[in-house]
C-alpha cells in the first residue's frame, strides 16, 4: 500500500512542500538553539547572589533604611553589597531587619 500520489506533478508538489516545512523547522530549531545560547551567556555572566545586602535611603548622606539577606525579594533598587560584619554592625547601629527575610534571625542577632 502506498500513500503517495502516483503522478509526478502532484509528487513535485509535495517535495516542495516538504522542503518549505523543513526550512521552517530548522529555522525554528536555530532560533531555539540562538535562544538556548543566550540564556547560559547570560546566567554565565550574571554575578553571584551578594549573602547581605544593606538597603540605602533616598537622597545624599542620608541613613541606610533595611539590612537584607541577598536572596530577598524585597530588596529596593538602591542597594549595597556588604559583609556578614558590616551586616551586623549595621543592625546593631539600629538599621532596620527585612521583615520578609529575617536577616537578624540568620546572624543569630534578635
Amino acid at each position: 500500500m502506498n500513500d503517495l500520489p502516483p503522478d509526478l506533478p502532484r509528487l513535485r508538489t509535495l517535495e516542495t512542500w516538504l522542503v518549505m516545512s523543513l526550512d521552517r523547522v530548522r529555522q525554528q530549531i536555530a532560533a531555539a538553539e540562538q535562544r538556548e545560547a543566550e540564556q547560559q551567556r547570560g546566567e554565565e555572566r550574571r554575578l553571584p547572589t551578594p549573602d547581605w545586602v544593606l538597603e540605602l535611603g533616598i537622597g545624599v548622606g542620608a541613613p541606610p533604611s533595611e539590612v537584607h539577606a541577598g536572596h530577598c525579594y524585597a530588596i529596593g533598587r538602591r542597594r549595597k553589597t556588604i559583609t556578614r560584619e558590616q551586616a551586623l554592625a549595621a543592625l546593631s547601629e539600629g538599621v532596620r531587619a527585612c521583615v520578609h527575610c529575617r536577616p537578624d534571625t540568620d546572624l543569630g542577632v534578635l
